[in-house]
C-alpha cells in the first residue's frame, strides 16, 4: 500500500490569520519578519529604511551624477525598484551637504579671532592665553589713546569719544581676564561708564524698534502672538553685540548660523514643490501630470545637494592635503572648478532630455526657470536667515 501524501502545514499570518505566500501577508501587507530580534538585525533594517544599505545604491548614484535626466526617464517607465526613491535620496543628501556645509562655515573665526585678530584690535583679547598677555594687548591699544586724551587742544567732544574707545577696550580685555580668573583692569579717570557704552546697541535697537516693541495680530492665536514676540526678543538680543561690536559679536553671529542651518533644510523641502510648480506653469502645455514635475525637482535637488557634499569634502581634504602637498591641493581645485561648471550643465541637458523639447526653447526656458526660482530660492533664503536672528 503506497503512501498517502500529506500537505505541509501552512503559515499563517500573525495578524489576520491569512495564508502567507511571501514575505508579506497579501490580505494585510505585515511583514513576516518578527520585531523581536538581535540588536545588530535591527540595526541592519534601520539603515535599510533610512537609506537602502544594498545595491541601490550601486545602481542610483552614478547615473544620478554622471547622466543627466536618466533615473528620472527610469521612473516615468515604472523601472524603479533597483534604484533609491527621490525623496529618500534627496532627503539624506540635504541632510548630508548642509550638515558638513554648517562645520565648514562654523569653523571659520568671524572677526579674526583665535590668533588671526591684529594686535589693535579689541577682538585680539580672545585669543589671549594669560592675564599677563591681555594686559600686554590692553596697555598696546589704550596707549594712544591715552596721549590723545592728554592733548590741551583737543575738543570735548572728542575727548569724550577717546573715553568711550578706552572704556571700550578695558571692558573687552576684563571679558577675557574674567575666562582666565584673574582680576579685571580698574577704570581710568575720564573714561565713560562700561554700561553706556555697551549701551550704544540698545540706544540703536530701540531707535529702530521703539521701547517696548510688541508683536500683537488680532487674529492670530495667543500662543502665536507669544511665540513671536519671543522670537522678536532673540532677535534685538542678537542685533545689540552686532552693533556694538564688542566681545559678544562672534557669539551672537555663531548664533544666528546656527539657527540659519537649522532651518535651512526645511527651507529647501518647501522649495522644492515650488520648483515643481514652477515647472508645471512652463511647460503646462506638455501635459504632463504635477507627480511628474516633482519627481523632475527632486532628482534636481538630489544632484545639487550631492555636488554640495563632494565639494564640501574636497574642500575639507584641500585644506588637510594642501599645506603638505601643493599640487595635490592644486589638482583638487581644479575638480572643484569641474564640478561647479558641471551643474548649469546638467541641469540644462537633464531638461533638455526629460521634456524632450528643441535647444532654442530648452535654453529660454532653462533661463527663465532658473531666473523665477533664483528669486523664490533668494527670498526663502532670507526668510531663513531672518528666523536664524531669532535663535
Amino acid at each position: 500500500m503506497m503512501n498517502e501524501l500529506k500537505p505541509s502545514p501552512v503559515l499563517l499570518c500573525a495578524n489576520c490569520t491569512a495564508e502567507l505566500q511571501g514575505a508579506f501577508c497579501h490580505d494585510c501587507g505585515q511583514s513576516v519578519k518578527s520585531v523581536i530580534q538581535p540588536v545588530s538585525h535591527m540595526l541592519e533594517d534601520a539603515g535599510d529604511l533610512f537609506f537602502h544599505l544594498d545595491e541601490r545604491i550601486v545602481h542610483t548614484l552614478p547615473p544620478l551624477y554622471t547622466k543627466p535626466g536618466f533615473l528620472t526617464l527610469e521612473y516615468f517607465s515604472g523601472r524603479r525598484v533597483r534604484y533609491i526613491a527621490p525623496f529618500r535620496l534627496m532627503f539624506v543628501f540635504c541632510l548630508l551637504a548642509f550638515f558638513f556645509m554648517h562645520l565648514a562655515i562654523g569653523d571659520m573665526k568671524v572677526g579674526g579671532v583665535e590668533g588671526t585678530a591684529p594686535r589693535d584690535s579689541i577682538d585680539a583679547f580672545a585669543s589671549a592665553k594669560t592675564a599677563g598677555e591681555v594686559h600686554t594687548l590692553y596697555e598696546d591699544q589704550v596707549r594712544e589713546v591715552r596721549t590723545a586724551r592728554n592733548d590741551p587742544n583737543l575738543p570735548g567732544a572728542a575727548k569724550a569719544g577717546l573715553g568711550a574707545a578706552a572704556a571700550l577696550i578695558r571692558e573687552a580685555a576684563n571679558a577675557r581676564l574674567v575666562q582666565l580668573k584673574a582680576p579685571p583692569i580698574t577704570a581710568e579717570e575720564g573714561e565713560i561708564a562700561p554700561a553706556d557704552v555697551a549701551s550704544r546697541g540698545e540706544a540703536k535697537v530701540t531707535k529702530m524698534f521703539g521701547n517696548n516693541p510688541q508683536i500683537d495680530v488680532s487674529w492670530f492665536p495667543d500662543a502665536l502672538n507669544r511665540r513671536l514676540n519671543v522670537a522678536f526678543g532673540h532677535f534685538r538680543a542678537n542685533f545689540i553685540p552686532i552693533l556694538n561690536k564688542g566681545p559678544g559679536k562672534e557669539e551672537a553671529i555663531h548664533r544666528i548660523l546656527d539657527g540659519f542651518f537649522s532651518v535651512l533644510p526645511q527651507t529647501m523641502f518647501f522649495m522644492i514643490p515650488v520648483f515643481a510648480l514652477v515647472l508645471k506653469l512652463f511647460y503646462v502645455f506638455r501635459r504632463r501630470l504635477y507627480m511628474e514635475h516633482l519627481i523632475v525637482s527632486l532628482h534636481s535637488h538630489a544632484f545639487i545637494f550631492i555636488s554640495l557634499l563632494f565639494l564640501m569634502l574636497l574642500s575639507f581634504a584641500r585644506e588637510a592635503i594642501g599645506p603638505r602637498l601643493a599640487l595635490a591641493g592644486t589638482a583638487i581645485g581644479f575638480v572643484q572648478f569641474a564640478m561647479w561648471v558641471w551643474i548649469p550643465i546638467y541641469l540644462l541637458m537633464m531638461q533638455k532630455r526629460v521634456y524632450r523639447q528643441g535647444w532654442p526653447m530648452t535654453i529660454l526656458k532653462y533661463w527663465l526657470i532658473g531666473s523665477v526660482y533664483f528669486w523664490l530660492l533668494l527670498s526663502a533664503v532670507i526668510m531663513a536667515a531672518v528666523i536664524g536672528m531669532t535663535h
